[in-house]
């Protein structure tokens, strides 16, 4: 008997990738190591009798750089990871685990889009601005069934088209828009897996604030284990009017990390 699932894929998918390239470079928090690519060995380096050549790379980022994932392990607040778990403690040999980005399993999931900045009739939002309730909730509209138990819900503020820009992406000055504390109550009383957003810190950056509170972070990660995906590409997604689709997701299997580079793919058949 063939699988529905094979099926669906032999008959054709439409994918938009919602991960951003990495190039040494590309904006990124302050906070953690930049990314490095280099060729130790190039073509001719080395040839053998018969000719042939090979080059290889190495490569050196932090682990929340680019598009990627936050596991639970990467946030606590007074000194306690998700479920109460002592973080000092917990990082007791240079590894967590726990929480772990290594315990997060390969999503397969619903995802929904919600676009405040198409719902404002915007390029992108102002920096600074806080997404509220209402924005989130008119935006949920769009998706049949709103946003439910166990979804993957990536927030588009048009922040991203930034990105290329460098420094403007990181804020600084300008602030950033996002979810602030009640946007990210009201996501975890919906009970989902995961939210997203094209920003690079996910929530709301205040003018000048940079990453002094992160109130969204504590809500999520902490208070109620759901994971947070950063610096994602959602302009593609809000051009195609996808509100709803298939979201893949695996992060990479790094015993004990805090985070990992991604690159989700949204699916839907063609």
């Amino acid at each position: 008997m063939t699988d529905a699932l094979l099926s669906a894929v032999q008959g054709g998918l439409d994918v938009v990738d919602l991960g951003r390239q990495l190039r040494v470079g590309m904006p990124q928090s302050p906070n953690h190591p930049q990314f490095w690519h280099t060729l130790p060995r190039r073509h001719g380096d080395m040839t053998r009798a018969d000719g042939g050549s090979a080059a290889n790379d190495m490569i050196t980022m932090g682990c929340h750089v680019g598009t990627h994932i936050d596991a639970l392990a990467h946030v606590s607040h007074d000194g306690l990871m998700f479920g109460g778990i002592d973080a000092m403690q917990a990082g007791v040999g240079g590894k967590y685990d726990a929480l772990g980005v290594h315990s997060i399993a390969p999503m397969i999931r619903r995802g929904v889009l919600l676009d405040i900045a198409g719902l404002h009739g915007v390029d992108c939002l102002d920096g600074g601005y806080e997404i509220t309730v209402g924005d989130l909730e008119a935006a949920a509209k769009n998706a049949d069934g709103g946003v439910g138990e166990g979804d993957v819900v990536v927030i588009r503020s048009g922040w991203g088209t930034k990105f290329a820009e460098g420094g403007a992406y990181v804020g600084g000055p300008s602030g950033v828009p996002g979810v602030g504390e009640a946007g990210a109550q009201w996501l975890a009383e919906r009970r989902i897996h995961a939210a997203g957003a094209d920003t690079i810190a996910f929530e709301r950056l205040a003018p000048g604030g940079g990453h002094a509170l992160l109130p969204a972070h504590r809500v999520l990660l902490v208070e109620s284990g759901i994971y947070l995906i950063e610096a994602l590409d959602l302009e593609e997604l809000a051009g195609r009017g996808w509100a709803e689709f298939t979201l893949v997701l695996v992060p990479l299997n790094i015993y004990g990390a805090t985070g990992s580079p991604v690159r989700p793919l949204a699916v839907r058949t063609a």
